[in-house]
């Protein structure tokens, strides 16, 4: 079977002729310093698992040799083995050491003729349907040790040519995360924004934005909800940092340059799973979730794991309030030779007086107060979402292995909004603006890995087909006049607009096909301790624009490019890894908004370069690396009363990031990214040398969460987000202000009726802080994004 060069796939090869498949207990480097262990007395697996995810190591045992007996209660500091071998005792199994950070649970051998007993053992289904699995976690438990590298598929931090983080499903359900912009709060080279003028979330990775439309489900495009994704549907999010066409293909939408985010599907575990939360946060918005996993059938080979939410209630910024219902299913079937995988999805939000974005207007007002809505009282923005996704892996020979996705999804959005444009001392004028937005999305992958050696030279290759196609209809109506002030806002009756577009069943306006084949070997020399990637991809982007009010085509750009990519690891010794890269990406032209002179209008798609080098650590309990970079990619602007190619933005920068456990219950998380960012080939030189707007120089996130010494099962935690001033315009004349905000939270892990509960608070934003979070979104549309106030959210967890 083919194999990626990570730990995990490495592990499970050499365990594959004692059994079928693994359970993988959390896991990551094993350390044999003591760790402090304070456990109950539970069910051996159970034990097993919880002492595997505290130590950092990785255990792998059959569900069925652990069935039926019991671990008993674990208090002390011991080393992994030593606390293993307690929980053991007798048991009549035995723990055996495969390498220093990797045990197996076996039976006792027979007292007749000294054979040991080999019983099946099934393997823990993981997320993108592969015989590996996914990459462990990190000491800590908030990262992973690796992830998905696209085409090249899961590969562990220290054999990848590139800068990526992995947020586990424990970070996500600690910080109470609702949704992937509450998570990347914690990544210091991501900033969330707003894109295209309503509340989609924007991301922006190294300066650059990535539209939630291109962020990836299981390495699939297009097939997430548009505009805000929950996280009950995410067992983790993986963020790469850097061009990445190569290894994903074109995103649909035109961003992407500064990096992709991949959201991972839960699965269920070998363990059943039976969880129920409810919860409140400031406002009286109310929230409750059900988390329900069962595997069936001869060897657990059948896994169901299905995810439900709803969230109602007021927010903590006045009158503002919200709704969201999710539902997902997510199916694995796991045979001797191929793994299949399906999920569907469907989400339902819906804003009312949302707080809006603010165009500055010859200034930068004073921001309001953090509480305060200056929405008028009729606005509100609605989306239905459904989608689904099939992943298939087939194991053709002991080291080629083949792959086929597809998905799609079926969306509409209706909004009636009133953004204002805002003058320096708070007046504004704004315009009621409806819109109807319906998209289908299909996408399709297919691949082939496999691994073979050329002498000493050892090779992991790949192969990939992808294709997308994406059809949006739109259809709005505007007018009216609405004058009002930030901090005195005037309700206004919501004014009478002419209809010229059926709203009901409105018109194409955009048809988007990209599709692409991509080849790579990473070659290994001198034992694997230098891996060199070469990889070549050929990619294709076609954009169809239509009136939206008579359906006529107004203009259609094809542009194909071969792109390539090189990346070297070079391992100095167990603890660094060197690497550098060098890739270009080809991305859908930028589109006007709908301030611009030509609302609309679409560019010719272009083509962005990145080079960068590193250097990675691994110190068994803290991690970390630094990453220097530069990317370049065309922008677009109003020029002489239309919308065209204006200029080309450089970023230059240096990242830091540092995550893991150092001390025994003390865990950290965070880091910091400094940019130089500049503006060239402008029109006439008028901007060169001159900032971009909404890239912050310095952005900073230090996190840290310490367990209590003598109260068990206690956690506190808190975070610091601190970004820098920002420029607001192209000619920077206008900025805005830098800002720091402190966010706490606690954990509680407690028995309640012979039930597991978990109860968490949080306070984010602490001392309620006022501040311009970011600037930009979309060409011609440089807004302004109020932070949220401060905001406290308790919840509860029962685990039946």
């Amino acid at each position: 079977m083919a194999r990626s060069s990570s730990l995990l796939p490495r592990a499970a090869l050499r365990l594959s002729t004692l059994a079928a498949g693994v359970l993988l207990a959390c896991a990551a480097h094993a350390q044999t310093a003591s760790v402090r262990f304070d456990q109950a007395a539970e069910p051996l697996d159970r034990a097993l698992n919880e002492a595997a995810r505290r130590a950092g190591v990785q255990v792998f045992f059959a569900s069925n040799i652990t069935a039926g007996r019991r671990a008993p209660a674990l208090r002390g500091d011991y080393t992994p083995r030593e606390a293993l071998e307690r929980l053991l005792a007798g048991s009549g199994l035995r723990l055996q050491a495969r390498d220093e950070r990797t045990f197996t649970v076996e039976s006792a051998p027979s007292a007749s003729n000294g054979a040991t007993e080999l019983a099946t053992v099934t393997v823990n289904a993981s997320a993108d349907a592969s015989a590996a699995g996914l990459p462990p976690n990190f000491a800590g438990n908030q990262v992973a040790r690796g992830g998905r590298i696209g085409l090249l598929g899961n590969r562990d931090i220290m054999e990848t040519p590139f800068n990526t983080t992995a947020y586990t499903a424990e970070l996500i359900q600690d910080q109470q995360a609702r949704s992937v912009g509450d998570v990347l709060l914690n990544d210091p080279s991501v900033r969330a924004a707003r894109g295209f003028g309503n509340f989609q979330e924007l991301y922006v990775i190294r300066g650059f934005p990535v539209y939630s439309d291109d962020m990836m489900y299981n390495g699939l495009y297009g097939v997430l909800p548009r505009q805000y994704v929950a996280t009950e549907f995410v067992e983790r999010v993986e963020v790469f940092r850097g061009a990445n066409t190569f290894l994903n293909g074109a995103a649909p939408g035109n961003s992407g340059v500064g990096g992709a985010i991949n959201l991972l599907p839960k699965r269920a575990p070998n363990d059943p799973l039976t969880q129920v939360t409810v919860g409140v946060e400031s406002g009286g918005q109310a929230y409750v979730s059900t988390d329900i996993a069962r595997r069936f059938g001869p060897e657990n080979r059948l896994g169901v794991r299905l995810n439900a939410a709803k969230r109602d209630g007021d927010t903590g910024v006045h009158k503002e309030s919200r709704e969201l219902d999710m539902f997902s299913i997510g199916i694995d079937y796991r045979g001797n030779d191929f793994r299949l995988s399906a999920d569907v999805g469907h989400q339902y939000q819906r804003l009312d007086d949302p707080r809006p974005s603010v165009t500055p207007n010859g200034g930068i007002p004073r921001v309001p107060d953090a509480e305060d809505n200056y929405a008028q009282p009729w606005t509100y923005s609605e989306e239905r979402q459904t989608f689904g996704t099939f992943r298939a892996e087939f194991d053709l020979s002991s080291s080629v292995t083949a792959w086929l996705a597809a998905g799609m999804r079926e969306g509409r959005e209706e909004n009636s909004l009133a953004n204002p444009r805002a003058t320096a001392n708070g007046n504004t004028t704004a315009s009621r603006f409806d819109n109807v937005r319906k998209e289908i999305a299909h996408t399709g992958e297919f691949g082939m890995r496999g691994t073979a050696r050329t002498g000493e030279v050892s090779h992991t290759w790949a192969a990939s087909a992808s294709h997308f196609s994406l059809d949006l209809s739109n259809a709005f109506a505007s007018g009216g006049s609405l004058p009002s002030d930030l901090y005195h806002p005037v309700d206004s009756p919501k004014p009478i607009v002419p209809i010229t577009m059926d709203m009901s069943s409105p018109r194409t306006t955009d048809r988007t096909i990209t599709s692409g084949v991509s080849i790579a070997d990473t070659l290994g020399f001198l034992n694997d301790s230098l891996l060199l990637t070469l990889g070549v991809r050929h990619q294709t982007i076609q954009t169809k624009a239509y009136s939206s009010a008579t359906g006529a085509r107004t203009s259609t750009f094809e542009k194909s490019k071969v792109l390539p990519m090189v990346g070297a690891v070079y391992k100095l010794n167990p603890q660094f890894s060197a690497y550098a890269n060098y890739i270009e990406g080809l991305q859908k032209g930028p589109q006007a908004g709908t301030s611009s002179a030509t609302p609309g209008r679409q560019l010719p798609p272009y083509r962005s370069k990145q080079g960068e080098v590193g250097l990675k650590y691994d110190g068994g309990k803290l991690g970390g690396a630094i990453s220097l970079f530069q990317t370049a990619r065309p922008f677009g602007a109003d020029k002489d009363g239309e919308f065209k190619e204006a200029g080309e933005q450089l970023n230059r920068g240096l990242e830091l990031t540092a995550y893991g456990e150092p001390v025994s219950g003390v865990r950290v998380l965070g880091g910091a990214t400094f940019i130089y960012s500049e503006q060239t080939k402008t029109d006439k030189g008028q901007y060169d040398g001159k900032h971009a707007v909404g890239v912050p120089a310095t952005q900073l996130n230090l996190g840290a969460e310490w367990d209590i010494p003598g109260i068990s099962g206690l956690s506190l935690n808190a975070r610091v987000i601190h970004t820098s001033s920002q420029y607001a315009s192209a000619d920077n004349t206008l900025k805005i202000p830098s800002w720091t905000r402190y966010d706490l939270g606690a954990r509680y892990l407690t028995t309640l009726g012979g039930q597991v509960v978990t109860l968490r608070a949080r306070v984010d934003n602490v001392t309620n802080k006022a501040y311009w979070a970011s600037t930009g979104g979309y060409p011609g549309a440089n807004y302004l994004v109020q932070g949220a106030p401060r905001t406290f959210v308790l919840s509860a967890t029962v685990d039946f």
